[in-house]
């Protein structure tokens, strides 16, 4: 095997032997693979190039006598002609009858009459025109005399090649430029030392001339590639940008991918087809083999029906031959059982495993393993003090199923690299059971100081008294190993670790986990002398103050583990220890998870505050508590917000994450006192307040609540939503005179448009119809412009059947607030149910006009046409809907179920398109899935539903529809738990119901249910209208 390289930097492999290949034999090969001619090429060796004394010589001189060996790597270079341009070969003759003798007497141009001819005046009177020359002495030798010679040689042309023949060389000789004139004027002489002297020096020259312009010269060349292979892409490169792509291709895709199927003309059926007959003594054997005989023959029955005559016909039915092959093996089968129990003595798993055990190898397989092997053989001859390839080469045998031989030769690397460990744990790896402990034994006298080697041998022990006496074995040679010291520790028990572990820190003072683990099992007084130690030992480890303050804590000295952290810090600063913050607050995050609380908050207290901006502080410690939040650190989360509302006592938001956090995770007292505490430093803000007197009502201490508000109320005197807080608790606590009485008080002191709206729905609630009157038209007075006042006073005439007013109340209100959606909405359901659909149209139209591109309006035209069974006139009006709000969710969620169950997938699809975060398309998705019985897809898209938008009530009661038809009974209440907590507001069933009148004191579980109930009714309703 030669290897050359080429111009591109690329490695030729050529199969030749050096011993045996001429120059020549080279140089050819070379010629066929590149195209580069013989006398363009020079190759070198190590920088000495392949010259033979004479070109004769070329083809006997082996690559041999030029130390080339089988792993030599030649490289090939071609002259470049410094700047001249290289000659040009003459091209060959167009036709090649040009360049042939003419024939005797041809004339040219006779043949198309283009004939030459002389006049009188041309030749002078009474002279005769000369004979044509014969156009053969054109073409070949001179005719004789002086005159007329043509191309033919001269007179003195002859007897100068008479002279070059007599000096044995031509001096007319064309100059080779790359061998010079050395080849005609000394192709006689002999090739000396000072010729061969010379030839160095002038290489020499000319490889430093070469150097000078090798770099504008490669770039040159590397230009000229580079273009080349732009110009003439190979194939690769033009598919390289989608072969990166396949990178992204997904499973899913890739099987979706169909097979290419055959194409091609020679595997498609003929167009035409011949049919032959067969001839009737087939027909008749196929007869005989197919029909069953009952009477024997003849000579079987001589012999007793025993013997089967020979010249039966052989059998080829192919189904007859596989029930006896099945018969054979089943016959086999039996022959394993026992025949005294009826039991079968095959053990079905041992012999799946030597089913699996029976590789079978492919020839494309073999021939990788015969080539794996001969390169490895390679290897381990040329190098056998290599260890990695004994492994391999013993690898490469256990693959191939030759256990022995893999043995043999990883013998052999042990014999020929006894000083390296991977060897050896090979070998004990391949050896059998009862030879492993003495080849492991072998390693470890070669090799006492070998970690592994110690380690292996104690994992061959079946007990842990001899792994124990091993690797105790094993420290007495490498007593500074602290692999073998954990492991004999964690085999002892507690006093024989103890002891074990003075020792080790004797031996290995600079590892903190032996003194760490040494201090664990020492008492309390003899800890704190074991880590004092180890603080010598090993200043700059934060882990041993940790463990101190870990004891502390643990022996409840509560008041030092906040100084021993402190102390701590201040010592590594003082040694150079660069404090990382993210650092100490996972090592408090891991002090939580082991039950060390206050080490926790200690650590950081003392360290969450290190390396921030002063600005960024409070940004950069919500961030930090929320994260750890998020992976379950509690303590830390409550610790951090604790040292951030110390520094920053007056902040809402954080004491309010803090509240939050203590909700969720916390008790209810805990909770009131960091509510108590943040009212104390934060009196004026309203929500603190709130949220202690809603947990206090949640809890069922209404008392207390009213006690909450009441000192809220006097720290706030003027706020709103104190005065509503109360009004809502006594409502909602089944008080409506003392609600009424702090509505009233609030109207006095010049309350909102609120307090009058919460006013009239207390009196709705009573009965009170006239008073109710009285306080929305006192209301409109104050605030025209409040849009939810109007629609209170247009439902309360409705409600009391006073159609006509209902209607004015409405237009009144909508010159007021003509953006108002619900007025517009109430209105057309009041003019379709008097007048019917024509008027409710044109309210609708209105409104569109007035509000465009408002989704709802043209959802409420949509539906109104439905009612009336006007399909067509519904289609067109979603049409445009689509055009003016095409990414509106709810628009798309009506028109999936809108079209026909064919069409369903195709609509959903697009609308995840148009809206692929909208809840409306999600949970309309998901009742697709539910139709479709597909469970987990409805689950999951549901609970998607809810996530997108928690507030509206609408879709957890679909969700918990859906768990109570499909779901279990945990699931069920996972649902309404989350609802309950969610506390959804919003959706056009749960409004519906949630503002009753009979409602208004129900909770949310009980608003839920109803909301499910008036769904089922829906869908029943629905589909006894697609009945036929």
């Amino acid at each position: 095997m030669v290897f050359v390289q080429t111009l591109d930097r690329k490695t030729l492999a050529l199969d030749l032997d050096p011993r045996s290949t001429s120059l020549l034999s080279l140089k050819l090969s070379i010629e066929s693979l590149t195209g580069i001619p013989l006398h363009l090429q020079r190759l070198f060796l190590s920088s000495r190039r392949l010259l033979v004394q004479s070109p004769s010589t070329d083809s006997t001189t082996t690559l041999s006598s030029f130390s080339v060996t089988a792993t030599s790597t030649l490289t090939l270079h071609i002259p470049l002609l410094g700047g001249m341009q290289a000659p040009v070969p003459p091209r060959p003759a167009k036709y090649e009858f040009l360049s042939s003798k003419p024939p005797s007497n041809y004339v040219a141009g006779l043949g198309r009459g283009a004939t030459g001819f002389t006049t009188r005046s041309d030749i002078g009177p009474a002279r005769a025109a000369p004979d044509l020359p014969d156009r053969s002495t054109a073409l070949g030798a001179a005719p004789a005399g002086p005159v007329g010679r043509g191309r033919g040689k001269g007179p003195g042309e002859e007897e100068e090649e008479e002279e070059a023949d007599e000096k044995g060389y031509d001096e007319n000789q064309k100059f080779d430029e790359f061998e010079g004139n050395d080849v005609g004027l000394f192709a006689s002489a002999e090739y000396d030392e000072d010729d061969k002297e010379a030839d160095e020096v002038w290489e020499a020259i000319d490889k430093q001339m070469d150097s000078r312009r090798k770099d504008r010269r490669e770039a040159r060349l590397k230009q000229e590639i580079e273009k080349y292979r732009a110009s003439n892409p190979k194939i690769t490169e033009q598919f390289a940008d989608l072969k990166r792509k396949l990178a992204d291709v997904t499973q899913q895709e890739w099987d979706s991918i169909p097979e290419i199927g055959d194409y091609s003309n020679r595997n498609k059926k003929k167009r035409f087809e011949s049919f032959v007959p067969i001839p009737d003594t087939l027909l008749e054997k196929a007869r005989q083999e197919q029909e069953h005989v009952t009477a024997l023959d003849p000579k079987s029955r001589a012999a007793g029906g025993t013997e089967t005559p020979w010249n039966q016909t052989a059998v080829t039915d192919l189904t007859a031959v596989g029930e006896g092959r099945g018969t054979v093996l089943s016959l086999k089968l039996d022959r394993l059982s026992d025949s005294v129990s009826g039991l079968t003595v095959v053990d079905p798993k041992g012999y799946l495993t030597d089913l699996k055990s029976m590789k079978i190898t492919s020839d494309a397989e073999i021939s990788d393993i015969k080539k794996a092997r001969l390169l490895l053989k390679s290897v381990i001859q040329t190098n056998p003090k290599h260890p990695p390839g004994w492994i391999a080469a013993a690898r490469l045998e256990e693959v191939a199923g030759k256990i022995n031989a893999a043995r043999e030769l990883i013998q052999r690397g042990c014999e020929e690299c006894p000083k390296n460990e991977d060897v050896w744990l090979e070998a004990c790896r391949l050896a059998s059971p009862d030879s492993a402990k003495a080849v492991i034994a072998k390693g470890i006298k070669a090799i006492p100081n070998s970690v592994k080697l110690w380690m292996q041998a104690s994992e061959l022990e079946t007990n842990n008294v001899n792994k124990s006496r091993v690797l105790r074995k094993g420290l007495e040679h490498i007593p500074d190993s602290v692999r073998l010291w954990k492991a004999v520790v964690g085999m002892a028990n507690e006093d024989d670790a103890r002891v074990l572990l003075h020792r080790a820190v004797e031996c290995c003072p600079l590892h903190v986990e032996l003194w760490i683990a040494l201090a664990r099992l020492e008492t309390y007084d003899q800890s704190k002398k074991v880590l004092n130690k180890a603080r010598e030992k090993l200043p700059k480890e934060p882990a041993i103050w940790i463990t101190a303050a870990k004891l502390e804590e643990a022996h409840g000295n509560t008041q030092s583990v906040s100084k021993v952290i402190e102390r701590g810090i201040r010592s590594l600063q003082k040694e150079g220890l660069e404090i990382d913050r993210e650092a100490w607050m996972k090592e408090a995050e891991a002090a939580e998870r082991a039950g060390s609380v206050l080490t926790c908050q200690a650590i950081i207290k003392n360290t969450v505050g290190l390396g921030v901006e002063e600005e960024d502080r409070r940004r950069t410690w919500v961030a930090d508590a929320e994260e750890c939040e998020k992976r379950g650190s509690i303590e830390t989360a409550r610790a951090i917000y604790a040292h951030a509302l110390s520094v920053f006592l007056t902040k809402t938001k954080i004491w309010l994450k803090a509240a939050n956090l203590e909700k969720k995770h916390g008790t209810r007292e805990s909770l009131d006192a960091l509510l108590r505490k943040a009212v104390t430093y934060k009196p004026q803000a309203e929500v603190l307040w709130l949220m202690g007197a809603k947990e206090k009502w949640l809890a069922g201490d209404v008392p207390s609540a009213r006690a909450i508000l009441q000192e809220a109320y006097a720290a706030i005197p003027n706020s709103e939503e104190i005065w509503l807080a109360a009004f809502k608790l006594e409502f909602e606590n089944n008080e409506p005179e003392r609600a009424r009485m702090l509505l009233a008080k609030a109207r006095e002191r010049g309350g909102t448009a609120r307090v009058w709206m919460k006013s009239a729905i207390v009196e709705r609630e009573l009965g009170h119809t006239d008073e109710e009157r009285k306080l929305l038209k006192e209301g409109l007075k104050l605030f025209p412009n409040f849009f939810k006042l109007w629609l209170m006073f247009g439902q309360m005439e409705d409600r009391l059947g006073n159609a006509e007013k209902a209607k004015e109340a409405y237009n009144n209100g909508l010159s007021h607030c003509p953006n108002c959606i619900p007025l517009w909405l109430s209105l057309a359901k009041l003019e379709e149910r008097m007048n019917g659909l024509s008027k409710a149209r044109a309210v609708l139209t209105l409104a569109r006009k007035k509000n465009p591109k408002n989704p709802d309006l043209w959802l409420a035209a949509v539906r109104a046409e439905s009612r009336h069974g006007n399909k067509k006139e519904a289609e067109n009006l979603m049409a445009k809907a689509m055009q003016e709000c095409p990414n509106t969710g709810i628009l798309w969620a009506a028109l999936i179920e809108m079209v026909p169950r064919q069409q369903r997938k195709t609509k959903s699809m697009d609308a995840l398109k148009a809206c692929p975060e909208d809840p409306y398309v999600i949970a309309a998705i998901a009742k697709l899935f539910w139709a479709d019985r597909k469970v987990d897809k409805a689950r999951s898209y549901y609970n998607r539903a809810v996530i997108l938008s928690p507030d509206i009530g609408d879709h957890w009661a679909l969700y918990y529809m859906f768990e109570l038809q499909h779901g279990t009974e945990d699931t069920q209440n996972e649902v309404l738990k989350r609802c309950v907590t969610h506390e959804p507001k919003h959706g056009e069933r749960w409004q519906a119901i949630s503002k009753a009148v009979e409602n208004s004191h129900l909770s949310v579980e009980a608003i839920l249910k109803k909301v499910v109930v008036a769904l089922g009714k829906e869908e029943n309703a629905v589909s006894d209208g697609m009945k036929p």
